[in-house]
């Protein structure tokens, strides 16, 4: 693990799905900040200034669509690995997730907390 601990951001409006991630991940070492909208997630981004975003798709306020283009149009955010973390398993919400920046799409019901840890430290270069 690197010297400071690794600051994930959760946005999510399933505060019980959020609270498994966020156990996990402190399990493993990292700091949690949580997040249960898109505008809060925006601001607690730039508030928090994290070194990775799982970010939710569905939720009120601002979708995760929108709260990831807004993140990769601004500067001090744009930097930040953002990880899709949703129930959307269409081809083309994938495709436009990425296509608007994320480095990777999870599918909730595919994915257990454990794997998406694994994916957060590969993207980070922790592995």
């Amino acid at each position: 693990m690197p010297d400071k601990p690794v600051k994930v951001l959760i946005v999510d409006d399933d505060a019980f799905l959020s609270g498994i991630y966020a156990t996990k991940l402190e399990l493993e070492g990292f700091q949690v900040a949580t997040a249960r909208d898109g505008e809060e997630g925006l601001k607690a981004a730039m508030r928090e200034k994290p070194d990775l975003i799982l970010l939710d798709v569905l939720m009120p306020k601002l979708d995760g669509f929108e709260v990831l283009k807004r993140l990769k149009a601004d500067a001090d955010t744009k930097p930040i690995p953002v990880i899709m973390l949703t129930n959307l398993g269409q081809k083309e919400d994938i495709e436009k997730g990425l296509q608007d920046g994320a480095v990777d799409y999870l599918i909730k019901a595919h994915f257990v907390p454990a794997e998406a840890v694994d994916k957060i430290k590969k993207v980070l270069n922790m592995t």
